[in-house]
């Protein structure tokens, strides 16, 4: 038994934050090539995949909320989780093609119309800004939602970089600074990033959500009522806002109703953030031991 979790709906968010991106990408591209400043067209390439993350994180979010079916039966809950995977690994592969640019450019330095580089920028800021916004409310329960608010938050942070750069360039004539303020952009992104990849690679793989107290847990089901073990436990991540757990209790000379499963998965919920609980419960009787504690000692 568990709890219905209905994800939140960020749709109207997603729209506008594509919207803007997308035309702010365009823009940069424009102008990058026009001011032949590789920190615009790198802050566009970056916003380019930013605008594909926000597709896969509202699509994602979208397919959360479909009912599950005879062939998917939890439903299309994982899709976050992928979408979360997918739009760090797609950053990190442009990221790969931003410094390979700067590298040639630092080679060769090639001379930057700086004042165009500081206002397409300075517009830059008010758009990764202002949709972070739109998120900031989901940033902490969601691992999908908050994907999309560190990347917009960091474009917001890197592109007021890139004006700085324009600044500096306008005042000190040394046009390198556009390639070296790229490899510190495509460092930041990186460094930012690998957190979110490695999280929901572990999602991924079915692993135990960060924060959950497995030992928590296990303690809390050994004062069920005579209760005498608690085996099989597991715990993943339904979704990137949804936690499942399965367990195998054996409660001694005792006889279990909906009361007791009703009382226990609230608890779980309520002290552990468990959305969807499933127990089997055993009495512990040595002529039908359980197949599962059989099989993971063969």
């Amino acid at each position: 038994m568990g709890h219905d979790h209905e994800p939140a709906n960020y749709g109207k968010a997603f729209a506008i934050g594509i919207t803007l991106n997308l035309a702010f990408v365009i823009l940069e591209l424009v102008y990058g090539r026009l001011s032949n400043s590789l920190a615009l067209v790198a802050d566009a390439g970056h916003n380019l995949s930013d605008v594909f993350g926000l597709a896969l994180a509202s699509g994602a979010a979208s397919l959360a909320r479909r009912s599950p079916n005879s062939k998917h039966t939890y439903g299309f809950r994982r899709s976050s989780i992928l979408a979360a995977l997918t739009n760090a690994v797609v950053l990190l592969i442009a990221i790969g093609a931003i410094v390979w640019e700067a590298i040639q450019r630092i080679r060769e330095p090639q001379a930057v119309e700086e004042t165009t580089v500081i206002w397409v920028a300075a517009i830059g800021i008010l758009i990764n800004g202002g949709t972070a916004l739109l998120f900031i409310s989901g940033r902490k329960g969601d691992l999908n939602i908050r994907g999309a608010f560190v990347h917009l938050l960091a474009d917001a942070v890197i592109t007021l970089g890139v004006v700085v750069t324009g600044v500096a360039i306008m005042y000190s004539g040394w046009f390198l600074l556009d390639p070296i303020i790229s490899l510190v952009i495509a460092g930041i992104i990186t460094y930012g990033t690998m957190g979110l990849l490695l999280e929901s690679i572990h999602l991924a793989m079915d692993g135990v959500p960060k924060g959950i107290d497995m030992v928590g847990i296990e303690a809390y089901l050994k004062t069920l009522p005579t209760c005498s073990d608690v085996h099989d436990l597991h715990v993943w991540g339904m979704s990137t806002t949804e936690i499942a757990l399965t367990a195998h209790i054996v409660l001694e000379n005792s006889v279990c109703n909906d009361a007791l499963l009703a009382t226990t998965a609230n608890a779980l919920h309520e002290k552990f953030g468990i959305e969807h609980t499933t127990l089997q419960v055993e009495h512990g009787d040595p002529a039908y031991p359980c197949v599962c504690r059989l099989l993971s000692h063969s």
